[in-house]
């Protein structure tokens, strides 16, 4: 019998995707680079087929992480991206260079583990936000009448209260058991209530005398000019009138760094603080359209149910989430080992370890285990190995695919085939200033032999390197656009060697535009 975890997170069309399937939606967008394709659509596939088994297996079944070596522009990363939206996993890109090693400031490799499972309570929320768009809807139609027409007879809203202040006050240092003679280092903080703030008014002994039954049984008599407003207001002719509303606002706490703990929880404690004593609200006037969509916002996270949320999220990051680690190569010590950063790289491969093997990370919304996130690995390694890995790290990557650098052909099928090539791109940005531009053979053709010929002669940046031609070419079209719309310019071969002929004539020049 399948688990109802399996069947929340395989509710979709995922399963229905074979992987020749995956690599033909991956073909739309992205040119070559075939053998990175058919891994991931295999490894994706194989995440399926483990969900579609018994539990007792289920949990000896590792996701096979990949490790995608090839040069900047070839499309690692665009693999992997799309691959995300085309499942609809959580998925996060972050760089192994911005981590450190455990005991130096900066970020801790745990913590892509919380911005993973943050991209998927972000998506299960958008998700569940949709179903109570029209409930939340009819409740901000409400809303904006009672603005437009306020109750002369109640009274005025309380001001928002003031938010507590906090600051830091130092640091202090707990030793650790034993005789290490190591200790962890904290921040001691100062809350100060601004006088005037209370609890909220849930917590207040005043009890408000019950309506009487005649009142409670008298139905509410239709108002005209409410009505009238209504009827307006679904028209749309009220959409510029200004209205004042209360927003909920986030509090600004002083920035600090703190070791030994999780700064992500204690922003989440402080906030929770700040929301108890009433801050974090203040007025603002703007008109009806975008007082809409605050409120719609804000009543649709009134309707969802936060904790359903969490644990769907959670599910979800732990049978399909995705985490795409780039500059592997950086953090690879070759074998002429010293003293300086090498010792700190390697302490940052270490950490990386376990996190890829299988632990539970600690996060605000719960402790997420990654037994089962998906791990894919990219670097260049032209200057260090796969080999300089740490011999552990290397084996939780067991596949290994290398990408193919781009030549003449690939710019030229990158130019005209994918569904969103960069000459579409130029011709839909055109259109905007009543501009037309039509791109001709034998121009694409050139432009794909220009950029072949830069890449070979200079840095090779891959296909990023059209992306500067491009902008190049259609600078000064761009510039004046504005001002010769309406006009149907033919970009040829000439058009293009005339803008692009100091960059023929002198490669040097092509260093300073990358």
């Amino acid at each position: 019998m399948k688990e109802k975890k399996s069947e929340k997170v395989n509710d979709n069309s995922l399963d229905k995707l074979t992987p020749r399937e995956i690599v033909a939606e991956l073909d739309k967008y992205i040119v070559g680079q075939k053998n990175a394709k058919r891994a991931v659509a295999v490894a994706l596939r194989n995440r399926m087929r483990r969900l579609s088994i018994s539990s007792e297996m289920r949990d000896d079944i590792t996701p096979k992480n990949i490790l995608m070596i090839g040069p900047t522009g070839v499309g690692k990363t665009e693999i992997a991206r799309r691959l995300a939206k085309l499942t609809n996993s959580p998925f996060v890109k972050v760089e192994a260079t911005k981590y450190t090693e455990v005991g130096y400031v900066g970020r801790d490799v745990e913590s892509m583990v919380r911005d993973l499972m943050s991209a998927g309570v972000q998506m299960v929320k958008q998700e569940m936000q949709k179903t109570v768009t029209a409930e939340a809807e009819k409740r901000v139609e409400d809303i904006l009448l009672d603005l437009l027409l306020p109750d002369r007879t109640k009274k005025s809203a309380d001001k928002p209260q003031p938010a507590p202040v906090v600051r830091p006050m130092g640091t202090f240092a707990i030793p650790t058991e034993g005789n290490t003679g190591s200790s962890l280092m904290g921040t001691a903080i100062q809350i100060g209530i601004p006088s005037g703030a209370r609890p909220p008014a849930g917590n207040t002994k005043e009890v408000k005398e019950p309506p009487r039954e005649e009142e409670e049984q008298k139905p509410a008599e239709p108002n005209p000019t409410r009505e009238k407003f209504r009827t307006m207001l679904r028209e749309g002719k009220l959409e510029d009138r200004l209205v004042e509303i209360t927003v909920n606002q986030a509090p600004q706490f002083p920035a600090f760094e703190m070791m030994g703990a999780n700064i992500e929880d204690l922003e989440s404690s402080l906030s929770g603080i700040a929301g108890f004593f009433g801050g974090g609200k203040k007025k603002k006037e703007v008109p009806v359209k975008r007082a809409r969509e605050i409120l719609i916002n804000e009543e649709s996270d009134k309707l969802i149910d936060r904790d359903r949320v969490n644990d769907d999220a959670r599910a979800r990051v732990e049978e399909t989430g995705i985490i795409f680690i780039d500059e592997m190569d950086k953090i690879a010590v070759k074998n002429e080992r010293g003293g300086g950063p090498d010792v700190s790289r390697e302490g940052v491969q270490r950490d990386i370890l376990p996190i890829v093997e299988g632990a539970t990370v600690n996060t605000k919304w719960g402790p997420v285990n990654t037994d089962h996130i998906l791990f894919i690995a990219a670097g260049a390694f032209n200057l260090a190995k796969p080999s300089d890995l740490i011999p552990e790290l290397q084996g939780r990557f067991p596949l290994r695919v290398e990408l193919d650098s781009l030549g003449k052909a690939d710019f030229l099928r990158i130019l005209t085939e994918p569904k969103n090539a960069l000459t579409k791109q130029y011709v839909e940005l055109m259109a905007t200033e009543n501009v037309e531009i039509e791109f001709t053979p034998e121009a694409i053709d050139r432009l794909a032999d220009l950029a072949a010929e830069v890449n070979s002669s200079l840095e090779n940046i891959g296909a990023r390197r059209l992306h500067t031609i491009m902008e190049a070419l259609l600078e000064e079209l761009s510039f004046e656009a504005p001002d010769i719309s309406p006009a149907k310019i033919p970009i040829t071969v000439e058009y293009v060697e005339e803008k692009l002929k100091d960059l023929v004539k002198d490669q040097d020049l092509g260093r300073y535009i990358l």
